[in-house]
């Protein structure tokens, strides 16, 4: 059983599992895909596709084979936890509902912690060939490029992202008012359906920010390292700290963050 990990030896790894994986989500795009709703209501607006299912027995596959002793938590089968340290947490198809519909933005998101502490993560749009990557300490980078935040010191000059819950349409808790205070405040706003490439994107200084409600762990993990391992900043919308476990998040390049979360909380 490995007691330690080697960034160089994670990254390597998940290169060519994403390879794999993302071979299968383009070969099933612009399919005719079998789409099931998850749940028991005929409402519900939260899908999964024959892809998801294919791109996570890939990956899930591949750990099972490198890294038998270590626990995984992913968005589409239920799996026992062994108590390892070591723990994945795996979105196969990061938009989903992007995917079903023919649009080109979707991605893979995988990440590792250690007793919590995320420590190496990597999203892969394959329709774009971007493939972002970061370890704990070491950086967030593009397909080899350093990546750093953008430097935008204001809202009304930056652009932010955010998304809505599945359940919008039933919980008022869905984050219609705080994208209502938050569009008039800034250059533009944009609601592109993959929490992982809106995090990936502040990392990368495309979007200035992000925030958005009630996240799962495998959404968010790997890209919450991009964005702290490139200079920027994270916390939940009362700006204090948090873990990918957090179901809320305000992901911004540190200069906006105060700005953001205030017009967020309308106390702008």
């Amino acid at each position: 059983m490995k007691t330690s990990m080697n960034p160089t030896e994670i990254l390597e790894f998940l290169d060519k599992v994403m390879d794999k994986a993302g071979a299968a989500l383009m070969s099933y795009f612009h399919t005719d895909l079998r789409i099931e709703r998850k749940g028991s209501s005929e409402t519900t607006i939260d899908i999964v596709t024959d892809a998801d299912r294919k791109s996570e027995e890939i990956v899930m596959e591949a750990i099972a084979r490198e890294f038998p002793h270590h626990d995984v938590l992913t968005e589409e089968t239920l799996t026992e936890r062994s108590g390892s340290r070591w723990l994945w947490l795996i979105d196969p198809l990061d938009g989903t509902v992007n995917f079903a519909h023919g649009i080109p933005h979707f991605a893979i998101s995988i990440a590792l912690s250690e007793s919590d502490d995320l420590i190496a993560g990597m999203v892969y749009d394959p329709v774009k060939g971007e493939r972002y990557s970061a370890t704990r300490n070491g950086g967030s980078f593009l397909n080899g490029k350093r990546l750093r935040v953008s430097d935008s010191k204001l809202l009304r000059t930056s652009v932010v992202a955010t998304g809505f819950p599945y359940d919008r349409a039933t919980n008022p808790n869905n984050n219609v008012k705080e994208f209502q205070r938050v569009v008039t405040r800034v250059q533009g706003i944009r609601r592109q359906g993959a929490a992982a490439l809106d995090l990936a994107y502040v990392a990368a200084g495309r979007l200035d920010g992000f925030w958005e409600l009630r996240l799962k762990p495998w959404d968010q993990a790997a890209g919450m390292l991009l964005v702290k391992e490139s200079g920027g900043r994270i916390s939940d919308r009362n700006n204090r700290p948090v873990t990918f476990r957090t179901r809320n998040i305000v992901a911004t390049n540190g200069l906006i963050h105060t700005e953001l979360i205030a017009t967020i909380n309308g106390e702008r």
